[in-house]
């Protein structure tokens, strides 16, 4: 019997990390959205958390201020606390070690050092082990104290005052916490003198934000950029009764846009005149939501409608 394609997919990425055993150190968010990640893909995800404190279920500060994303990135992961400045919670943690493929940390450097957790430390006692350290910045800027705003700031991605929409450096860290994992597994692999011996990796989170912030060094999403507003098809603009997200971007889809409006076929050459701007934001001003939802369907142009 042969599967569809999409049904082999599915099961390759629920079982692709079957067998891998994954211990987590890390608290907050990058580190249990990538657990959540890996035991997508069927790995067996252990979290050690510190003891919580009195009244509470848990000492992660993501459990405290929103319980809700907690519970979904903790789904199918086995949850354990120990103290790891005593020697029984120093125990329980090297109990886990001793059968585990990868530990992830997102402790400082000097932190993982006191608690007996330095990779050279580990890989004597547990060669196979590997490591992924997340930390916020990289090299000499381990130890500095930062978060997902201030890093997306150090890389021109915060604007006026506006908070950004996102926990972007957070969860591009994150995937880059998955890579890691995955790239720490299949050098572990690699014939040679390698092979069947730990890797250690290390995941910045400025290093995520620096890297999702390529397109604007590259200057896309600049305001002289096609998707930084210079583009007459890439943008927002106000509707009746709220909001349109265009991205006509492509020469077909503008030429389908410009004809929708009413405008004549040439214009969808002069996306980056000032006059199209003007054209595309009247007649979008005298549209509907549903109207704008419907000719998107009948049209088949790429635009999606939203709330003021």
């Amino acid at each position: 019997m042969t599967l569809p394609t999409s049904a082999i997919s599915e099961s390759a990425a629920v079982s692709a990390l079957k067998g891998v055993r994954i211990l987590s150190l890390a608290l907050n968010l990058p580190g249990p959205a990538a657990l959540m990640r890996l035991r997508g893909m069927g790995a067996h995800c252990t979290k050690l958390e510190p003891l919580a404190p009195a009244g509470a279920t848990t000492a992660d500060p993501m459990g405290l201020y929103k319980p809700a994303a907690y519970e979904t990135m903790h789904q199918g992961v086995q949850v354990v606390q120990a103290d790891l400045k005593t020697e029984r919670g120093q125990a329980r943690l090297h109990k886990l070690l001793a059968r585990t493929d990868v530990l992830i940390t997102s402790f400082r450097p000097s932190a993982l050092t006191k608690l007996g957790l330095g990779w050279r430390a580990l890989h004597r006692q547990y060669p196979a082990l590997c490591m992924v350290s997340v930390v916020g910045a990289s090299g000499v800027r381990a130890e500095e104290p930062g978060h997902d705003l201030t890093y997306l700031a150090e890389n021109g991605l915060v604007h006026g005052l506006a908070l950004p929409a996102s926990l972007y450096a957070d969860m591009g860290g994150s995937l880059l916490t998955t890579e890691a994992v995955l790239q720490a597994l299949l050098l572990r692999q690699r014939p040679g003198r390698s092979l069947g011996r730990g890797v250690f990796q290390e995941v910045a989170l400025s290093n995520a934000a620096a890297y999702l912030a390529l397109p604007r060094s590259w200057g896309l999403t600049t305001p002289d950029g096609d998707v930084g507003g210079a583009h007459a098809g890439y943008r927002v603009y106000p509707c009746k009764n709220g909001r349109v997200a265009v991205a006509a971007l492509e020469p077909h889809f503008a030429l389908r846009l410009c004809e929708a409006a009413g405008l004549p076929r040439s214009t969808a050459q002069l996306m980056h005149k000032r006059s199209t701007h003007q054209a595309l934001a009247t007649f979008f001003a005298n549209q509907t939501r549903q109207q704008l939802d419907r000719l998107a369907t009948s049209k088949d142009i790429p635009l999606h409608s939203l709330p003021r």
